[in-house]
């Protein structure tokens, strides 16, 4: 992150919560607000307190409300298009909360089904202005229309997620053969151990929310 541009800012540990290292759950952040999520885990509602401290020096922050239930992973942004993934963890009810969220600000909303994972990302994140890293046994892929659609090696199910900065992605280094096909298509690629994060189904996106200031 660091050696692309970014400027870490790094939580507190919490050691009650052990998941809270996947921070990425806990909030979207867009140009003009944050928007605090209210997590499809009951033992994770307690991150949200740390995440919007830290996310109230840069935002007006949102927070979502019963019986809503959202998690971060679920949401993928593209451009002014907020596809929101519906999984074990986020409800329709949580869906039209974010809408209304950022109606007012220009967004769309997408909802897309997911099968076969925890969440949207864990099926599809973007790897250029116009590409997309995809698992198409775990959704539609006809809901992106436009969009190159770039999908995973048959062998490597969960390599769908990767991390878009700039003109690089970050990405799991144990997935060789979709890295190849991103490489093939003149894609930037810069590989990290996330062994250890893969085996909660996290990944790249997981651990960090990255917005400017």
């Amino acid at each position: 992150l660091s050696a692309l541009g970014c400027d870490v800012q790094r939580l507190e540990v919490q050691p009650d919560l052990p998941d809270s290292v996947f921070v990425e759950d806990i909030a979207v952040v867009l140009d003009e607000v944050a928007l605090i999520l209210r997590s499809g885990a009951p033992s994770r509602r307690a991150e949200a307190a740390s995440v919007a401290e830290a996310l109230g020096e840069y935002r007006e922050l949102l927070h979502m409300q019963p019986p809503a239930m959202l998690d971060g992973g679920d949401v993928l942004r593209i451009d002014r298009q907020l596809y929101v993934g519906v999984s074990s963890r986020s409800n329709p009810d949580g869906i039209r909360q974010v809408e209304s969220f950022v109606r007012p600000f220009g967004y769309q909303v997408f909802p897309v089904e997911v099968t076969g994972c925890l969440h949207l990302k864990s099926a599809v994140t973007q790897v250029g202005e116009r590409s997309l890293l995809v698992n198409p046994d775990w959704l539609d892929r006809r809901i992106f229309k436009g969009m190159e659609l770039i999908e995973v090696a048959p062998a490597e199910p969960y390599a769908a997620n990767a991390l878009l900065l700039a003109d690089a992605i970050i990405y799991p280094a144990s997935h060789h053969q979709t890295r190849e096909r991103m490489e093939q298509r003149a894609i930037k690629v810069r590989t990290v151990d996330v062994s250890e994060i893969m085996k909660a189904e996290g990944a790249v996106t997981c651990c960090s929310l990255v917005f400017r200031t």
